[in-house]
Order: C-alpha cells, then sequence, then structure tokens
C-alpha cells in the first residue's frame, strides 16, 4: 500500500508565506490547479493560520435603504433601475441599537451597518458616528460600508471607535466597466487608501457569478492581496439575482467556481478572515461545507442582508453543530464571557440531534 502523501519542500514553500506580489498568469494557474490539491494546500494554509473548526460571526444591517446615484448592475438600491425596491430615511439611532443588541445575543461579534450613498455627507456621517459609538459600547466590533470617503472622513470614523470599513473592489479592472460606469475602479483604492491611512481595519472582496471569467477572478484575488496589507476580512459574495436589476437572468456561476475561488483566497491572503457572504440562502449545505473546507472561516449571521434573503439563522445553528463548527468570540470592552456563544451552539446541537444528525 502506498503511503500517504507528505508535503514537500515546495508545498511547504507555499505555506506561511504572506506576499504582495502575484502576478495574474500565477493566480488564475492557482484556481487552475486540480480540485483536490488546490483544496488540500488552501486547508492546510488554514490551519496554519487559524482554528480550523471555528468560525466568524457578522450581522449586517441596512441603516439607509435605496435610491443610490450609482448604476451597479448587480444592486437593488441603484436609483437606475427599476427593483421596486422602497426607499427608505437614515434609520434612527435607537432602531439601530435595538438590532444590535439582538446580535449580540445571537452569537454575533462584529456588527456591520450599510447605507445606499455614493458617499455621505458630513451631516450624514454625524449620526453614523453616534451609532459606531453605540454599537462599539455593546461590546461589539463595528463595521461601516458608506461608499467613498475621503480621508477626514476616514479619520472621523476611527476617532469614533470604528473597527473595520467595507469597501468591495467588486470584480477585476479588466470586468469592472461592464458592470458599473458611474464610480471608477481608482475611486475604490483610493478609498481603501485612505481608510488604511487612518488607521482602520479593511473589509474588501468581490461579487462571482456576474458573467466573469476565471482570469477575471484571479486578476481581482491579485488586486486584493497585492494592496500594502491584505484585508483584515475578505467577502466572496455569489450573486443574488434581483429582478429589475441589468444582471438579473444572467447564467449561475459553476458552484466548484466558488470554491476554487475560496481556496485561492486563503492561499493568497493567508492572515484574513475569508467570509462567505451574499448568496448562502440558495447554497446547499454541502456546498456550504465545501467552501469551509476551502478555508471560509467567517459569514453574515442573520435572516437578512442589506435587501436579499440570508441562510436563516436555524439553518446556520444546525449546520454548524453538524459540521462541529464553534463560534469565535470578540475580546473587547464591554463584552461578557461569550455565554450567549455557548447558549446557542448547546441549542445547534439539540436541533441537530432531534434532525437525526
Amino acid at each position: 500500500m502506498q503511503a500517504p502523501d507528505t508535503p514537500s519542500a515546495a508545498r511547504a514553500a507555499e505555506i506561511n508565506l504572506e506576499r504582495h506580489d502575484w502576478v495574474l498568469d500565477e493566480a488564475e494557474a492557482l484556481l487552475g490547479r486540480p480540485f483536490n490539491d488546490l483544496l488540500f494546500l488552501a486547508q492546510t494554509t488554514h490551519r496554519s493560520y487559524f482554528d480550523p473548526n471555528r468560525i466568524q460571526l457578522s450581522t449586517l444591517l441596512s441603516i439607509k435603504t435605496g435610491g443610490c446615484p450609482e448604476d451597479c448592475g448587480y444592486c437593488s438600491q441603484s436609483a437606475r433601475h427599476e427593483s421596486r425596491l422602497a426607499r427608505e430615511r437614515l434609520l434612527p439611532l435607537d432602531e439601530v441599537l435595538e438590532a444590535a443588541r439582538a446580535a449580540r445575543d445571537a452569537g454575533a461579534t462584529r456588527f456591520c451597518m450599510g447605507a445606499a450613498w455614493r458617499n455621505p455627507t458630513d451631516k450624514n456621517l454625524d449620526t453614523v458616528l453616534a451609532m459606531v459609538a453605540g454599537v462599539k459600547a455593546l461590546g461589539l466590533e463595528t463595521c461601516v460600508t458608506l461608499g467613498m470617503l475621503t480621508a477626514d472622513q476616514a479619520r472621523r470614523l476611527a476617532g469614533a471607535g470604528l473597527d473595520f470599513y467595507n469597501h468591495n473592489l467588486d470584480t477585476s479592472p479588466e470586468f469592472y466597466g461592464r458592470v458599473i460606469s458611474t464610480r471608477t475602479y481608482r475611486d475604490r483604492l483610493e478609498t481603501l487608501e485612505h481608510v488604511r491611512a487612518a488607521g482602520l481595519k479593511t473589509c474588501s472582496g468581490g461579487i462571482l457569478g456576474m458573467g466573469e471569467g476565471r482570469r477575471d477572478r484571479a486578476s481581482m484575488l491579485c488586486q486584493l492581496a497585492n494592496l500594502p496589507a491584505h484585508p483584515e476580512s475578505v467577502p466572496i459574495n455569489l450573486l443574488v439575482q434581483v429582478e429589475g436589476t441589468p444582471l438579473f437572468g444572467i447564467d449561475a456561476l459553476d458552484p466548484l467556481e466558488l470554491a476554487r475561488t475560496i481556496a485561492a483566497a486563503r492561499v493568497m491572503m493567508p492572515g484574513s478572515h475569508v467570509r462567505l457572504s451574499a448568496g448562502r440562502d440558495d447554497m446547499s449545505d454541502e456546498l456550504q461545507a465545501l467552501c469551509f473546507l476551502a478555508g471560509a472561516n467567517s459569514v453574515f449571521y442573520g435572516e437578512r442582508l442589506l435587501t436579499t434573503p440570508n441562510a436563516g439563522a436555524e439553518r446556520d445553528l444546525v449546520l454548524f453543530a453538524r459540521l462541529g463548527l464553534a463560534f469565535e468570540t470578540a475580546e473587547l470592552p464591554g463584552r461578557e464571557a461569550p455565554g450567549a456563544c455557548h447558549h446557542h451552539r448547546d441549542q445547534a446541537a439539540g436541533n441537530a440531534a432531534a434532525a437525526g444528525n
């Protein structure tokens, strides 16, 4: 009987290496490796940086919905599309804090707030600063996505105690113009520069299934991995098709391409949390498990994302119990010991047992 394969020196050299000099052909070759080899490398890398059986939970709330002047082809919140999404004003502070408490009590460690703006006005930013301070006082990590920022706005958010700023690149520079025309790729990179300069952590990833090819996915990962610092959080979204948007009806992505992209992201940004983000509501448990095996170690938790459904909390609890995944905890002032997490893990185990698992 042949002995099990052991890591060669060449393979070992691929692990524990945080690089910022990826070239497109190299990243595309990584994505195109035999599936088992790619997942083995990703899982080995993952175990060098993280506990493979822990997952970080974030909850996302739309604090200002609809009416965005941008023309992003995937987005239901664009005023240029006919998605029939009702416009809403900026939520009041007490309503945001109530949602944050509920997220914390359900086991989330990070609370993300999204506003459908091209960029915030200074007046609107004042309100968001109060939200950030209030959510932080509850013992949660804070994240916002507000569109483009000036350097001064980034510094003000940092001063309010913001932990993360989300600003996705969405896709490759080469494919970007087929999806968005109202904001340039350079605009996005400049906002990330302001965020880093202010000392904030970055959350930046992309969307798969918009008609791009594998080389575009490789190019997007190169852009992220070659930033001066790898994003602390890398959300990998699967397009949620919304009727009335230009991308509604596009051919669905091969699910294995999602797993490949997550695996490549893990290898190229080994110390980042890679988040399996939008699209989980339509994914099978088996596909999600494959993505966790490929190196995903974060999800959005709760019934809804900004404007689209998310995998339900009860379904998630049962799946995490079946996979033996425990929740990460945030060590922040004001956050109690993770009793809520233990409670929900116990609940998940009971649900799984009741389901015959």
